[in-house]
C-alpha cells in the first residue's frame, strides 16, 4: 500500500534533511517534486494542486526555513497536510441509535460490496459483541444471495432467508421487522450494484434507504480503479446522503491515488480498508497511521494492536515470568515465530516498524523468503526437548541431525543458534539494566511511551512479540519513537541472505 508514493516522496524529504540549511528555492522544487509524485500516484489534479499549495505557503515561511532542523520541519508539515486531506481523525461507525442499527451498503458491482459486508458484520461480532444480521437485497446478480450466506456461515453470522421473487425493498422491509422481533444490534443490507452508475441504481437505493432509514450509508469502491473510484464516488456522494467509504483491495494498490483524494472529493471519511480476501483481513482507516506508513515513519499503533490481538495473555504472563529471572531458551524463541506468523509475517510488520526501510526492500526484491518463519520453526521442532531447553549442548554431530530433520542445512542451524544467543543475551542485559529502563538504553532514546502491550509487566518482562521489536510490557516500544530505530539482535540476521 503507497510503496511507490511512499519511495518517491522518501527520497525528496531525504535530499531535504541532508542539507543544513534550506532556502525559498530548496523548498519549492522540492514541493514540485511532491506535485508530480502525487500524479503519478493518481491523486486527483485539483486534489494534488491544493495539497501543494498549502504545504508551501507554510513551508517557505521564516519558522522553517529559520529553524535548527529545517527538512525535518518540512517532513512535519507535508504529514499534517497528508493527515487533514485523509480526514484528521479515524471516523467509527455510527451504532449508536435505537436498536438495530441500519448499515446500509452501496456501491458498483464487482467492487466488493458482499465480501465487505460480511468482514464488516464478522467485525462487529468478534470485536464489539454486537448480534449482527444481513441481508442481501442484490435479485439482479445470479447466487448474490446465496453468496452471502455462505458468508455468513464462514464468519458465524447471521443471514436473512432468501425468498424467491421478493423485490429489494420488501426483502429490506422483512429484515427490519426480522431484527426487530429477534433482538439485533446491527442489521447490514447488502444493496445491488451495477456495471455503472444509472439512473434505476439510484432510484433502487434511495427508495431501500426510505424503508431501512439506516445509520450508515457505506460507499464501497476499489481502490485499484484509481481515479475511475473517485469519480463513482462523486456519482454516488451527488445522489445519496454517504456517511462513509470502504476502500477495497488496499493491499494490492502500490500508488494509493484513490485513497488520498477520497476524502477531499466527497468529504466523507475512509472508515475502513480491505487488506486482502479472508474476512479479517478489514482494517480500521487512520489517517495519522496511514500517513506515517507514507512518510515511512512506520505505525507503532498499529502494531502493538496487532500484536495485542495475536497474542495470548497467559503465554505473554509465562514468558515474563521466565525473563525475570534472565531465561530464554528455543522454545521461547519458537513461540516468538508463531507470533510473528499470526501477525501477517515479516512482510506486513516491516511496512508498520519505522527504519525499516531495508527490510520492505528486501521482501519486494525476494531476497527474503517469507517461509524462512516456516524453516526456523522446523529446526526447532528437529530439536530434543534437552536441546531446546539448552543449545548450548548441541554439537556438530546434533547439528547435521537437525539439519536433516528439518530439511535445512547445518549453515541454517547455526545461524538460528546464533540468533537465540544474540536474543538470549539481550534479554539477560535488559534485566541487569532494569527492564524497561535498559530496553530503553538499547534501542535508542525517544519512545512510545504509555499503553504498550498488556499481560507482561515488571521488570525486564516483553509481551509476545515485543521481545523480538523492543516492546516492554505496559511500557510501549521503546526506540521505536524517533528517527531510525535499530534492529533488535538476531532479527537482522534474517535478512542477511536469500534463502
Amino acid at each position: 500500500m503507497f510503496e511507490s508514493l511512499s519511495d518517491r516522496l522518501g527520497g525528496v524529504f531525504d535530499r531535504l534533511r541532508g542539507r543544513g540549511a534550506l532556502t525559498e528555492a530548496d523548498v519549492r522544487a522540492a514541493m514540485r517534486e511532491v506535485r508530480v509524485a502525487l500524479l503519478e500516484a493518481d491523486v486527483a489534479l485539483p486534489v494534488a494542486r491544493d495539497f501543494v499549495d498549502k504545504v508551501t505557503e507554510l513551508a517557505v515561511g521564516q519558522n522553517v526555513l529559520r529553524s535548527v532542523t529545517p527538512g525535518q520541519q518540512v517532513v512535519k508539515i507535508v504529514n499534517d497536510a497528508l493527515v487533514e486531506m485523509l480526514g484528521s481523525d479515524s471516523s467509527e461507525l455510527e451504532l449508536g441509535v435505537t436498536p438495530p442499527a441500519v448499515i446500509m451498503m452501496v456501491g458498483l458491482q464487482g467492487s466488493g460490496k458482499t465480501t465487505t459486508t460480511a468482514k464488516i458484520a464478522k467485525r462487529l461480532a468478534s470485536r464489539e459483541r454486537k448480534k449482527v444480521l444481513m441481508a442481501s437485497l442484490d435479485v439482479n446478480r445470479p447466487n448474490a444471495q446465496e453468496q452471502l450466506a455462505t458468508l455468513g456461515t464462514q464468519a458465524e453470522v447471521a443471514t436473512l432467508p432468501i425468498v424467491q421473487g421478493q423485490q429489494p425493498v420488501d426483502i429490506a422491509r422483512r429484515a427490519l421487522q426480522a431484527a426487530k422481533l429477534q433482538g439485533y444490534d446491527v442489521l447490514i443490507l447488502d444493496t445491488a450494484g451495477r456495471l455503472h452508475v444509472d439512473q434505476a441504481l439510484m432510484d433502487e437505493m434511495r427508495a431501500v434507504a426510505d424503508v431501512a432509514q439506516p445509520a450508515e450509508i457505506l460507499l464501497v469502491v476499489d481502490a485499484l480503479t484509481g481515479q475511475d473510484a473517485v469519480n463513482v464516488a462523486k456519482s454516488f456522494s451527488d445522489q445519496v446522503p454517504l456517511t462513509g467509504v470502504v476502500l477495497t483491495r488496499m493491499d494490492g494498490d502500490a500508488r494509493g491515488g484513490a485513497a488520498l483524494s477520497m476524502r477531499a472529493v466527497t468529504g466523507k471519511p475512509i472508515k475502513f480498508a480491505g487488506m486482502g480476501e479472508k474476512l479479517d483481513a478489514l482494517e480500521a482507516f487512520h489517517p495519522s497511521r496511514v500517513a506515517g506508513r507514507i512518510l515511512g515513519m512506520g505505525d507503532v499503533v498499529g502494531l502493538v494492536e496487532r500484536a495485542a490481538e495475536s497474542i495470548q495473555q497467559e503465554d505473554a504472563e509465562k514468558m515474563a515470568a521466565k525473563l525475570a529471572k534472565g531465561q530464554f531458551d528455543m522454545d521461547d524463541l519458537r513461540n516468538q515465530l508463531a507470533q510473528m506468523r499470526r501477525m501477517g509475517g515479516l512482510g506486513a510488520l516491516a511496512g508498520m516498524i519505522p527504519g525499516m526501510k531495508k527490510a520492505q526492500a528486501a521482501m519486494a526484491s525476494g531476497a527474503v523468503d517469507e517461509r524462512i518463519l516456516l524453516r526456523m520453526d522446523a529446526m526447532i521442532t528437529s530439536m530434543t526437548q534437552k536441546e531446546r531447553t539448552k543449545p548450548e549442548v548441541i554439537n556438530a554431530k546434533r547439528k547435521i541431525r537437525i539439519a536433516k530433520g528439518s530439511g535445512t542445512t547445518v549453515q541454517d542451524v547455526n545461524k538460528l543458534l546464533k540468533m537465540h544467543l544474540e536474543m538470549s543475551t539481550a534479554m539477560k542485559k535488559i534485566r541487569k539494566m532494569g527492564g524497561l529502563k535498559g530496553m530503553a538504553a538499547m534501542f535508542g532514546k525517544g519512545g512510545m511511551g504509555g499503553g504498550g502491550m498488556s499481560g507482561a509487566g515488571g521488570a525486564g518482562g516483553l509481551g509476545g512479540l515485543g521481545n523480538m521489536l523492543g516492546g516492554a510490557g505496559g511500557g510501549g516500544l521503546p526506540g521505536l519513537g524517533g528517527g531510525q530505530a535499530k534492529l533488535p539482535p538476531g532479527f537482522e540476521n534474517l535478512l542477511n541472505k536469500k534463502k
